[in-house]
């Protein structure tokens, strides 16, 4: 059973979050200190900064050596769940507007989960030490797999719904060839769209049937590789991989790079929730989404994901039992990530069911938890 003392020790976790919201939200809504435009940039200047360092840092301090890889797996299998079940909905509702930008919030919400602010102080106050390492180890591989691969939905999308097909793609190749301008900024940002978006399919296009297809994946694929090799989100994982497979077998990190790289990280989680504070205040009402969306989104973080993770982490391949499988199931009910937020803000998705999504489910999420924790003998 959790003492008192630790269910203080997740508040304690949550209550800065929600004090840096609330500064983000009363600086539009009340005292009137920023504009939509320089809302914006404030949520570029977290995705282009204070992101990457924050991952960077946390990255460096995981030790790559003493990874639990049963338990990897069995997260990377729920994940993998939850991008079939997302295919496999988009690939069956592709006559209706917006599929795959559905799709892509649909595995936002399900998968990825807020292991270091929430996860950390809440199973090292259920199970001890033991859990707090996994729910790190697990955030590192989310940080340098999962969410490089929510980038790459966010770009594919970028360059065949918002771009507009392949002529976008041949003017973004064409400018990327030439001199940098103005549109080099507009490269980096996206134009919010609307929910009703219409997605292009690849297959009816009237292009020639072979030859032109393949011209128009290899174009679409230059182009998105060279926007991930540009995201400092993605190069900050790689390099954080990198630096902590050196410090941990060979040299220690300087304490003056430490405290360079401390110096941003620590804005990392903050600014994300400023800039969710300045995105609801820009909203008619807290729920911008509607009910109906947000109770969709309820659905998917604390149903479809521990459904998810229990039918991935059961597997006797994996051979977790007891309480390392109910810990697996219990990260997977977790409230969902910041950054998804943060990424789906900047990349103009569904950012309203994310921000309604995020305020409510701490809520729910104590009911979902007491009902795990009541199971927890019966596992």
């Amino acid at each position: 059973m959790i003492a008192l003392g630790d269910i203080y020790k997740v508040v304690e976790a949550m209550a800065p979050l929600y004090f840096a919201l609330g500064l983000g939200y009363g600086s539009v809504r009340w005292w009137r200190f920023f504009t939509a435009e320089q809302c914006g940039a404030i949520n570029t200047l977290g995705v282009c900064f204070s992101m990457p360092f924050f991952t960077f840092d946390f990255v460096v301090r995981a030790d790559p050596y003493a990874m639990n890889y049963r338990v990897i797996a069995a997260d990377a299998v729920t994940k993998l769940l939850a991008v079939l079940a997302a295919a496999v909905w988009a690939r069956c509702a592709k006559a209706k507007a917006g599929a795959y930008s559905w799709s892509i919030t649909g595995f936002s919400l399900g998968a990825y989960n807020n292991t270091l602010v929430v996860g950390v102080p809440l199973l090292d106050a259920m199970y001890g030490k033991w859990a707090q390492d996994l729910i790190v180890q697990i955030a590192v591989v989310q940080a340098i797999v999962w969410f490089p691969l929510l980038l790459l939905a966010f770009e594919l999308r970028k360059a065949w719904v918002v771009g507009g097909g392949v002529s976008s793609l041949s003017a973004t190749m064409a400018h990327d060839d030439g001199s940098t301008s103005s549109d080099d900024d507009r490269a980096r940002r996206v134009e919010p769209v609307s929910h009703s978006d219409v997605e292009v399919d690849l297959d009816v296009e009237a292009a020639p049937p072979t030859g032109g297809r393949r011209i128009r994946l290899w174009l679409m694929a230059s182009t998105v590789g060279m926007k991930l090799a540009r995201n400092p989100n993605v190069y900050a994982s790689v390099l954080g991989v990198a630096w902590a497979c050196i410090a941990y077998r060979y040299v220690r990190t300087p304490g003056i790079v430490t405290g360079s790289l401390q110096v941003m990280s620590r804005t990392g989680t903050g600014m994300s929730m400023f800039s969710m504070g300045l995105f609801m205040a820009q909203q008619e009402r807290i729920v911008a989404c509607g009910g109906g969306l947000a109770a969709l989104g309820m659905v998917l973080r604390f149903v479809a994901g521990p459904l998810a993770a229990l039918a991935g982490a059961g597997a006797v391949a994996f051979g977790l039992r007891g309480d390392v499988l109910r810990f697996v199931i219990i990260q997977a009910a977790l409230p969902q990530s910041i950054a998804s937020f943060v990424f789906a803000k900047e990349y103009g998705l569904h950012a309203d069911v994310l921000s309604t999504g995020y305020i409510w489910n701490f809520g729910l999420f104590a009911r979902t938890h007491r009902v795990l924790r009541s199971s927890r003998h019966r596992v």
